[in-house]
């Protein structure tokens, strides 16, 4: 089965080969031999009932400086002449990612978009996690200062993060003594206009941050994610380093809670994150990383079981 693919996604020349998962996608998906384009979520057009782009046709290699070649953009009708489209920009999760899901909902029953654009737009990451409060540390979801402070008072020591931010930005721990933290609500509150998550500070992050990959809703990989030295972030993105890992037993059953609504939802790569082998922090699903260092740590060819999970699903739809 040849595929026509097109990957949503930031501009080529800005990503990072070594480690990036859209990427490794795209590697995968030509070595089996389907057709790539290119596009920006910007480029995205509707009219006339169809919801179209100006995407290059592209193919990619493994070579540092030279990853990808181009051809003169086409008009690629996405609900005629594409077979998936990969939705893979990165955040922030503002209103042209969410108008994105928009557009690509009109297609989501003519052509198999990952992940399904209604579910993305429904699932963002720290909300969507608190579906399952039960695996969570204590969270409070505020831009009250007041309850902020009430809140460091009951936990001692905090966290303070955008409910919508990503790769580990802007991500802030405040002390017992509650230093700065009115400053950090002031500023929080002027830059987004949404409330913020708080969180209860988890010692156990100083061991890392466990990123666990589920594939239609199964786990197929995990990586340990360890801070840099004098950081609590622990995301690669922001200097942290990678480990090989196993699932814990509370982590197994987080996985079982959340597997099954997974699949049914359409959020067929995701990326969930874990500290100290039982705390749920996030639920990854618009453009989660990750499976570069599995394979690197354990040998699991992650965008192939990726690529036989998109493949089933159009043959299904194919009859």
């Amino acid at each position: 089965m040849t595929l026509t693919v097109a990957v949503q996604m930031d501009p080529l020349d800005q990503i990072n080969i070594g480690g990036d998962s859209t990427f490794a996608l795209m590697l995968s998906a030509q070595a089996r031999g389907h057709r790539l384009f290119h596009y920006l979520a910007s480029d995205l057009n509707y009219s006339d009932g169809h919801v179209w782009a100006m995407a290059h046709p592209v193919t990619v290699q493994h070579i540092v400086g030279d990853h990808y070649r181009t051809l003169p953009p086409v008009r690629l009708d996405l609900g005629h002449d594409a077979d998936v489209v990969l939705m893979r920009q990165d955040p922030p999760f503002d209103l042209g990612y969410i108008t994105a899901t928009h557009l690509l909902e009109r297609i989501a029953d003519q052509t198999l978009v990952v992940n399904d654009p209604a579910s993305v737009r429904n699932a963002p990451e720290k909300v969507f996690v608190l579906d399952y409060a039960r695996f969570m540390p204590p969270t409070l979801v505020t831009r009250s200062l007041d309850e902020a402070r009430a809140f460091l008072k009951e936990h001692g020591e905090i966290v303070i993060k955008p409910l919508h931010g990503n790769g580990g930005k802007a991500i802030f721990r405040v002390g017992s003594d509650g230093a700065n933290l009115s400053a950090l609500v002031e500023v929080f509150n002027t830059a987004w206009r949404e409330p913020h998550m708080v969180q209860a500070f988890l010692p156990d992050v100083a061991k890392g941050d466990k990123r666990i990959v589920l594939v239609d809703g199964e786990v197929v990989g995990a990586i340990n994610r360890l801070p840099g030295e004098g950081e609590i972030r622990s995301n690669l993105a922001v200097g942290g380093s990678a480990e090989r890992t196993v699932l814990t037993e509370e982590e197994r059953e987080i996985c079982a809670a959340l597997g099954p609504e997974l699949k049914r939802r359409g959020l067929l790569f995701v990326g969930i994150d874990v500290i100290g082998g039982k705390w749920l922090t996030e639920i990854n699903v618009t453009s989660p990383t990750g499976i570069v260092a599995i394979e690197k740590f354990d040998g699991t060819d992650v965008a192939g079981l990726i690529w036989d999970a998109i493949e089933a699903k159009v043959a299904a739809r194919l009859g």
